[in-house]
């Protein structure tokens, strides 16, 4: 009876393992950062395209001025290709680009994220400041809600890019589909104290964007690495793992590359990382 139950036991922990490792999956990857920073320029149907040969079936868009009058074509690419648009970059303070994404969404009856970004409030003190980016942040949120689409603030740096300044604005808004989009490219000032801001973080968190992690990377120009380059990204997931988190996972091109091979090494990568907490359990 014993050897039974802790058979069972063992089953039972080696699932829970695997659900764990499914966070990983290509099936919940997005592609993030592929459009401004394809070296190859590619279009709507050719990036489609790309996703399709590489297995990816969500992809967070990323875009300049120069894609405004493909936005349309962007949609229909990548519904006609089985490509979910699982998140869009709201830039800050361009209110015509905002409009227009609105609308694209609202014709084409997608719910994407929406992450967005806004720049430190010139005001003085920590509570004017949250008071000011919270009054950037809440037409985008009620515009949002009133779509179906959540929005998640976008680390990048800065005094905004600070998970407690984040969270701090989450409870000025009190918007239920306002949360935290987190990126490791942003995040290397957060290593030493992760595993403290991620079980903060994680009841906002909407989705997780991926990248190769060494200390002082920001500063030695090793901001942007593939997954499985660097020798801490392992340690940070582990943590993202170990907290049942769930939610889309973003990896990232980001660099003027060609998107298809970054992306390519980026999966190879996660793979190899993902095999060594497996064979850590």
């Amino acid at each position: 009876m014993k050897l039974l139950l802790a058979a069972f036991l063992l089953c039972s922990s080696l699932a829970a393992s695997a659900r764990e490792l499914s966070l990983l999956g290509k099936e919940n990857l997005a592609a993030w950062c592929i459009v401004p920073f394809d070296s190859e320029k590619r279009g709507p149907v050719e990036r489609a395209e790309m996703l399709n040969r590489l297995g990816i079936t969500k992809m967070a868009y990323d875009w300049r001025a120069e894609h405004l009058p493909t936005f349309d074509a962007e949609v229909e690419a990548m519904k006609s290709h089985g490509v979910e648009i699982s998140a869009w970059w709201m830039s800050r303070g361009k209110d015509e680009a905002n409009r227009r994404i609105f609308d694209v969404v609202s014709r084409h009856q997608i719910h994407p994220q929406l992450w967005v970004l806004v720049d430190e409030p010139k005001v003085d003190g920590q509570e004017a400041k949250v008071k000011a980016a919270a009054e950037q942040i809440r037409p985008i949120a009620e515009e949002g809600k009133r779509l179906g689409c959540k929005v998640a603030l976008y680390n990048h740096g800065g005094w905004f890019g600070e998970p407690e300044n984040q969270l701090a604005v989450i409870r000025e808004l009190g918007m239920e589909n306002v949360g935290i989009v987190y990126n490791f490219h942003h995040a290397h000032g957060h290593m030493e104290r992760f595993p403290e801001l991620f079980a903060a973080m994680k009841p906002h968190l909407l989705a997780l964007n991926l990248n190769g992690m060494v200390r002082d990377g920001d500063k030695e120009g090793k901001k942007i690495l593939p997954i499985g380059a660097g020798d801490r990204e392992q340690e940070m997931i582990e943590v993202v793992l170990a907290s049942g988190w769930k939610g889309p996972v973003g990896i990232l091109c980001h660099l003027d590359q060609d998107a298809e091979v970054i992306l390519k090494g980026n999966l190879d990568g996660l793979e190899k990382v993902r095999a060594a907490l497996g064979k850590a359990e």
